[in-house]
């Protein structure tokens, strides 16, 4: 079969499985428990089909607008494409160049990362975690040439956060002519963001989602929010790949999630408040929890590994996210959902793992 070198080699990212031999509780893709807003819901009763006939628009002018008022931004600011991970290959393509280094990000972080330095032919080196498995933002510095970094904050898997101050003080030792990408996909259940910083650092980017915390994962939508020469060079890369990537549907349903923030903010504290007490159940039973401000928990137990967890679970009708690499093997990560599913969760794993 003629395929190219570049496909023989490619080692795509895995996705979390999506099995149909039974129902399932689903707590291992990080999706809302919760619906999206009405707002959505009356928006897409009344949406006109005759729009469809006509291609959406390419500059999504509407939507951004939304966003900038939102963060106190101007529209040419804001960038938004077909979810958070479109965002995120734009940038790997428009800001990390291997002619200038290498691409530093956590060795334990998004695994969609290393895809598309493998994808556009990016050299990297990943960064070691504390002991603790959190992020050590002192190992970005001193490695240089780097043609820029990126983590995500808080981090995936782990869930732990980096306070405002520690980004900071990257920034401000970070050569200022290479680009600072912060995957803020989960932010907004704890987290401080990197947002109050963008107008003192031209090299700062924060991409982020609407499938987290806003209930759209279903939908694609992401966005990105930074310096408009950053956001210039990210459209660029959008319209040299496709013109039209956000349809009509999407950018209305977008608008309409951003007019209801007290609904998003009332669900994004129960899923805290949630947490927070399975965490505690957790502890109570024996497990390891790491700090999470994320929308998930990343756990273990001495001396089950956590492969064993995550089969043991399935068999149990519970699907929960195994990572089988070096520093993550022991432990799982389980989505947060609503309190019942919580308390079935802890019920399994007392039953299975007392």
């Amino acid at each position: 079969m003629a395929l190219s070198q570049r496909i023989r080699k490619l080692k795509p990212y895995v996705a979390g499985e999506q099995p149909q031999d039974r129902v399932y509780l689903k707590l291992n893709t990080n999706e809302n428990p919760y619906p999206p807003s009405a707002k959505v819901q009356d928006a897409l009763r009344t949406f006109d089909s005759e729009r469809l006939r006509l291609y959406p628009d390419p500059l999504c002018r509407g939507l951004r607008r939304r966003l900038a008022e939102k963060y106190g931004l101007s529209p040419e600011e804001v960038f938004v494409s077909n979810g958070s991970d479109e965002v995120l290959s734009f940038c790997f393509y428009a800001f990390f160049d291997s002619t200038e280094g290498k691409l530093l990000f956590p060795e334990v972080t998004y695994s969609f990362y290393p895809v598309y330095c493998d994808y556009y032919g990016i050299a990297f080196e990943t960064v070691p975690l504390s002991p603790s498995l959190s992020l050590d933002l002192r190992g970005f510095l001193g490695k240089n040439p780097s043609c820029g970094i990126i983590f995500a904050n808080p981090n995936t898997p782990t869930g732990t956060c980096l306070p405002l101050g520690e980004v900071t003080r990257l920034l401000q030792n970070y050569p200022p002519s290479k680009a600072v990408v912060i995957d803020e996909a989960y932010i907004d259940f704890g987290g401080e963001s990197a947002l109050p910083l963008l107008s003192d650092f031209s090299n700062l980017l924060i991409v982020r989602t609407f499938s987290k915390s806003m209930s759209l994962a279903g939908l694609r939508l992401g966005f990105a929010m930074g310096r408009k020469e950053l956001i210039q060079a990210l459209f660029a890369a959008k319209d040299a790949f496709n013109s039209y990537p956000v349809n009509t549907l999407t950018q209305l349903i977008g608008e309409m999630a951003l007019s209801d923030e007290p609904y998003y903010n009332a669900i994004t504290g129960k899923i805290i408040a949630t947490r927070e007490r399975f965490s505690k159940a957790l502890l109570g039973l024996g497990w390891h929890v790491l700090p999470s401000k994320a929308n998930f928990v990343f756990a273990s137990k001495k001396g089950i590994p956590g492969k064993k967890v995550y089969s043991k679970l399935k068999e149990a009708g519970i699907l929960v996210r195994h990572f089988d690499k070096e520093r993550t093997r022991d432990f799982i990560r389980i989505t947060i959902g609503k309190d019942e599913d919580m308390d079935r969760l802890i019920d399994s794993l007392a039953n299975l793992f007392s």
